[in-house]
């Protein structure tokens, strides 16, 4: 945390030392190029008044449903596939295509099969992020040694007994870390979906704050924005995960 802590403290010394200056022609770095932080602070004013509030609620909101929707299909695929290798390998081709599918080609074909209103952006987020909470709760489960399951095996357990008393319960946490980590690739691709007919949203703000003027003050307040928001709800999972975990030290 210290350490951390220490690294952005040299980031903001350098920030602040390359736009030093009250004359344009002395800085190190242009203010078209690159304004100084208390520029970008000031501008806060005139941010919230074209609707940052707003905005930042409709990404969540199509975020949380379009993860949510991939959690719960992910993850309960994840464990089945998991669990029963012919279904990994049934799934195998199709999931593969679903990791290399490139964003540039998924944001027209969501267009095409979803339009380009908020359930576009929604299916983006869980087309392009499935295949990865997919493989990773494969994983997950596959990473539990063999012992446990002969333990089940030798009391009398049923298949479906291992599963969700002995794979379920030891292969959650590790799930847990997963989604946590793929949160934030989701937060990153909404950016590139509310390019897309958005009239709300952080990355329909940082659009027009290229479009119109080439607002590079908003810009740097917004990607300064999105980075606040994904550390608080990173660091609220951490809690959530210790608490449920807690027999994990590790996490």
């Amino acid at each position: 945390m210290i350490l951390g802590g220490l690294c952005l403290a040299c980031v903001l010394g350098v920030w602040t030392w390359a736009t030093a200056g009250s004359v344009v022609e002395e800085r190190v770095l242009s203010p078209t190029v690159m304004p100084s932080p208390y520029e970008v602070w000031a501008s806060l004013g005139a941010l919230m008044e074209r609707g940052l509030v707003s905005s930042i609620a409709a990404t969540l909101k199509r975020v949380f449903l379009g993860f949510g929707m991939s959690i719960s299909v992910g993850v309960s695929a994840g464990i089945l596939a998991g669990s029963w290798r012919p279904l990994q390998s049934f799934l195998a081709p199709l999931v593969l295509f679903g990791r290399s599918l490139p964003l540039a080609a998924l944001i027209p074909l969501t267009v095409v099969w979803f339009g380009i209103e908020d359930k576009q952006k929604i299916m983006f987020i869980f087309i392009a992020t499935v295949p990865f909470i997919f493989s990773d709760t494969v994983a997950s489960v596959l990473s539990i040694k063999e012992r446990y399951v002969e333990t089940a095996e030798t009391l009398g357990a049923t298949r479906w007994q291992i599963i969700f008393k002995v794979l379920v319960p030891l292969s959650l946490p590790d799930i847990f870390t997963s989604v946590r980590f793929l949160f934030g690739l989701a937060f990153g691709y909404i950016m590139l979906a509310e390019v897309i007919n958005a009239k709300a949203g952080i990355g329909f703000l940082i659009n027009q704050s290229f479009t119109r003027g080439g607002n590079m003050e908003h810009a740097l307040l917004l990607l300064l924005v999105i980075g606040i928001m994904a550390y608080i709800i990173d660091r609220t999972m951490v809690w959530f995960q210790r608490g449920l975990f807690p027999y994990r030290k590790d996490l």
